[in-house]
């Protein structure tokens, strides 16, 4: 079995893989460094690292159990193997060729203010998130721009960790995401109602497509005004 640290060394990351590669779950709070919801789907779907799942089958990895040290029930993250899934760790791919491609057919509008931006601002990020992937994905180089459009959206940093924090909160609670303090959805409501791997299950999100979760909104409302 492999124990080579993946990351590089003086990193968050670094540190909480020398912490998490007994294979043990360790408490979110007061053993490990990083925070962010997207350190660890990037550990599972760029690097390849393997989570123990709260239970088979179920795309859930925070372990809710209690913690000694903080006297309560906090998230643990538990490595199931350190053994690198070689085929996840290359499925999110996006080359800069392909990205700058994006960038441009989306007119490097960042989808959340709707501000357009730099190139080294803006991050090309699936519309649907890779944390409900069960398949790999095919490579995308030779997609049609209608393909690219219907499939990426651009986000700064900032605002790609808060998608991220939504989409891994509405895994682990079935409770869709919402528009900060609106709560709308053009299709549905806030309950997940279809199979954990299913994209229809995103539909009607603002964080599945900010564009049309807008336009829909604007018509209800332009609706109810000339009503």
């Amino acid at each position: 079995m492999a124990d080579n640290n993946p990351f590089n060394l003086n990193t968050n990351s670094y540190q909480d893989y020398e912490v998490m590669k007994d294979l043990q779950p360790h408490c979110t709070r007061h053993e490990l460094v990083s925070s962010q919801a997207k350190t660890w789907q990037i550990w599972r779907d760029n690097i390849g690292l393997q989570f123990k799942e709260t239970a088979p089958g179920s795309g859930k990895y925070d372990i809710r159990k209690h913690c000694e040290t903080c006297g309560r029930t906090t998230v643990h993250r538990q490595l199931a193997t350190l053994e690198i899934n070689e085929v996840t760790s290359v499925r999110s791919g996006i080359s800069s060729r392909l990205a700058t491609r994006i960038k441009t057919l989306l007119g490097y509008q960042e989808a959340f203010l709707l501000r357009e931006l730099t190139g080294n601002l803006l991050e090309v990020d699936h519309k649907f998130p890779q944390i409900r992937w069960n398949t790999d994905e095919e490579s995308n180089e030779n997609a049609s721009d209608e393909e690219l459009i219907s499939k990426f959206i651009l986000l700064t940093r900032s605002n790609n960790l808060l998608k991220s924090r939504n989409c891994e909160r509405c895994v682990q609670t079935n409770t869709r995401g919402n528009f900060p303090g609106i709560y709308y959805w053009y299709e549905g409501d806030k309950e997940w109602r279809t199979e954990p791997h299913d994209e229809n299950g995103c539909v009607g999100c603002f964080w599945y497509d900010p564009y049309k979760w807008r336009d829909a909104l604007n018509h209800l409302i332009e609706t109810s005004e000339n009503s």
